[in-house]
């Protein structure tokens, strides 16, 4: 049975796993609007893997014993000034979800708690490797500009990505 301080946070992860999603389906959105239909497709499947990142947490506590909680998730932006624009907030909205899986880490140690421990430090690869992703992006956005040639290779280029699912083991 999974502590009730850590089922707490965990379900609040839940819901900031959520929340992602919800936020980058936004941009995915956007980026439609704007004719950047890669720059769409790249944070769609980013949606699909927040989706992932909720549900894993979601299994977690029931495979535990624990109770999970939906809160309800929060109205995101639905507007940004550029697709620089839009990368920017994806890298900060990251590095907020690294500080709130790091405070998750440091309960489970508080806890002694070693399953949540280990199954925290999926996460803290997972959020190294968003947080490298945004910032590659940023730099081609801050090279190219927001117009022009290179905006349209960055587009094709984002327009490759696909959706993996998660092992269930995962």
């Amino acid at each position: 049975m999974i502590d009730k301080e850590m089922e707490e946070a965990i379900n609040k992860q839940i819901n900031e796993e959520m929340y992602s999603a919800y936020l980058y389906l936004s941009m995915s959105a956007y980026f439609e609007r704007i004719g950047l239909k890669g720059f769409a497709n790249w944070m769609y499947v980013q949606h699909k893997e927040e989706m992932d990142h909720a549900m894993k947490f979601y299994r977690y506590l029931i495979e535990r014993g624990g109770s999970v909680r939906l809160y309800a998730i929060a109205e995101p932006p639905h507007e940004w000034d550029s697709p620089l624009h839009a990368f920017e907030e994806t890298l900060k909205h990251e590095k907020h979800i690294t500080e709130c899986i790091n405070n998750l880490v440091d309960l489970a140690e508080r806890k002694k708690d070693r399953a949540t421990f280990n199954l925290l430090q999926w996460y803290v690869d997972e959020q190294v490797e968003e947080e490298a992703n945004d910032e590659e992006i940023i730099q081609m956005l801050i090279i190219v500009g927001d117009k022009g040639n290179g905006l349209f290779m960055i587009d094709r280029e984002l327009a490759k990505r696909t959706y993996t699912p998660l092992a269930q083991e995962e």
